[in-house]
């Protein structure tokens, strides 16, 4: 058993508790990681809120991680000590329908099908204070040391800076991914983007590596916009700016909607202006950002009917174990930047101040 460092949430709507933690050694099929680096995630903030569908406090937060392999269980064959690693929030198994499905990245495992609250045997491997602990989806970063089964862990190149692709773990991928796999989005056309977190910028990178002539970032906090552009919009618009609804702007933009339109925040009105942004017979809306659990969007028929598509993204669509490791690849061949996603770095204590930012929108 290792004693480390994790950063507990008690319950929903208390900050973080730095504590020390019981981690215990990996089962058959699991690997014990050593976390170097984690990114915070909007998801984790869900989460803290207790907006996030199907999870159990205590529990250890964090999903957008990167480390090295301390330690694995009996079985393990793909993984060894001293491994780079980037921990999966979507698994995959290799075994389910929609894992044996080339188009499909989803993974029957995933916390979407069932919990993951707890490890697959249905224990923890976390305990503090006598306590057991739950897992935030078998990832839960947010400790020094966590435990997670094979078929959710990616061996990454040696060469790779943990401190810069544990971003690859969720909001990268998830957002350059929804822009090349999801959308296809094709050279020559345009594109919105609604919100320009680090989900939403990775989105205008995404529509930049896929050729987009005209990429239009859209937020309320023109604090994002010289970013947006250094990273390929070639127009940032603020909504507050205008009288009309945004839908109509960007109709008035580009003659008849865009081609692509891309929700990062999770609101449905935004949700509903992104859909109605996209040109009304090809125009394919894509959504990204994160509605609180429950919640329902009603929306005008004549929206879809007329043809549009409007469809979500999880993880990008990249089948996670296969690509990962390619688009880590990709970074060490600088085909892209995504270290100018990075806006601050913390020690661990402060965890609760990076939250802080996140919400300020900083």
């Amino acid at each position: 058993v290792i004693r480390c460092r994790a950063a507990v949430a008690w319950a929903a709507g208390k900050p973080l508790s730095i504590e020390e933690v019981e981690v215990a050694p990996p089962k058959a099929g699991e690997v014990r990681i050593k976390i170097v680096a984690t990114g915070i995630c909007r998801t984790d903030e869900h989460l803290l809120q207790g907006c996030f569908p199907n999870a159990e406090f205590p529990v250890i937060p964090g999903h957008e991680g990167a480390g090295i392999v301390e330690s694995v269980g009996e079985g393990v064959s793909s993984l060894k000590p001293g491994d780079k690693v980037i921990p999966l929030c979507l698994p995959q198994c290799g075994e389910c329908s929609f894992c044996l499905n080339p188009e499909s990245n989803f993974c029957q495992k995933s916390h979407i099908s069932e919990a993951q609250n707890l490890l697959p045997d249905k224990t923890s491997r976390f305990t503090c204070k006598g306590k057991q602990i739950h897992h935030f989806l078998w990832v839960s970063t947010f400790a020094e040391y966590t435990v997670i089964p094979e078929y959710a862990v990616a061996k990454i190149d040696a060469a790779a800076p943990l401190d810069k692709v544990c971003l690859f773990g969720c909001g990268f991928s998830t957002g350059y991914g929804a822009a090349i796999n999801t959308a296809k989005v094709k050279p020559g056309s345009t594109c919105a983007i609604f919100g320009l977190g680090g989900v939403g910028l990775s989105v205008v990178m995404g529509c930049k590596a896929a050729g987009a002539s005209r990429i239009i970032a859209v937020d309320i906090n023109k604090d994002k916009f010289a970013k947006a552009k250094e990273l390929g919009a070639t127009d940032c618009i603020n909504p507050r700016d205008f009288q009309k609804p945004i839908q109509e702007v960007l109709t008035e933009m580009t003659g008849q909607g865009v081609d692509y339109s891309f929700e990062v925040i999770g609101h449905a009105d935004t949700m509903i202006a992104a859909l109605a942004s996209c040109n009304m017979n090809t125009g394919i809306c894509v959504m990204v950002g994160e509605l609180d659990s429950g919640s329902e969007i009603s929306i005008d028929p004549m929206l879809l009917l007329t043809g549009r598509t409007w469809k979500g993204t999880v993880l990008g669509g990249w089948k996670m174990r296969d690509a990962i490791p390619k688009l880590v690849s990709s970074y060490l061949d600088k085909k892209f930047n995504s270290d100018l996603l990075i806006t601050h770095t913390l020690p661990f204590a402060k965890v609760n101040e990076g939250f802080e930012l996140l919400r300020a929108g900083k």
